[in-house]
């Protein structure tokens, strides 16, 4: 369960990043193929893969339609990849970050990158704010703290130097599986 303080979302957008920093816009027709997604996030391909086909974090642009296809994410789904595997790396529980997904999957790109997810390892707490950050850590409720803003300033440096693909540029890459597949049906 996400636990958190009833947050103004119109505050919270306003806000901006709880330090004060800016981010850059995002483009959000551009999409970065699964290895791409990976390497950004800092998780290997086969967490990529069960991720997407458990529903935990599913590309927006492009999902994988059969054999060969690749799926094409985000900025704000890697983000959320890169969010995902700091959670697991610290132990929190797959049942608590489908919760803090689901928070997540409510906001907007700029609200997300105001967020502070906070956690005891048991519960995922989401502060706003400087103050609400003080008050978990002074409750003894948590122990470490993700960034989300600091978060895409590293994903954003690591997409710098990396290929994007626009969402109209469809390229199915036939394996060798389905090349076999296609000679059999064909003769």
């Amino acid at each position: 369960m996400l636990n958190s303080n009833p947050v103004n979302v119109n505050a919270a957008s306003t806000q901006g990043m709880l330090f004060g920093d800016v981010l850059a816009s995002i483009d959000h027709e551009t999409g970065y193929r699964g290895p791409i997604a990976c390497k950004a996030a800092g998780i290997t391909y086969r967490q990529l893969d069960y991720w997407a086909r458990t529903g935990l974090v599913e590309p927006s642009i492009r999902g994988a339609v059969g054999s060969g296809s690749q799926r094409l994410y985000s900025f704000r789904d890697i983000l959320v990849l890169k969010v995902v595997k700091r959670l697991l790396d610290t132990g929190v529980s797959l049942q608590q970050i489908r919760s803090a997904i689901e928070v997540l999957a409510d906001r907007g790109i700029d609200d997300m990158a105001s967020i502070t997810l906070m956690s005891d390892g048991a519960s995922v707490y989401q502060c706003t704010s400087a103050d609400e950050v003080i008050d978990l850590v002074q409750g003894g409720q948590g122990v470490f703290g993700i960034a989300v803003g600091r978060v895409w300033r590293e994903i954003e440096g690591t997409l710098a130097q990396l290929p994007t693909q626009g969402s109209d540029d469809v390229q199915i890459v036939e394996d060798e599986l389905a090349k076999r597949r296609t000679k059999r049906n064909a003769g």
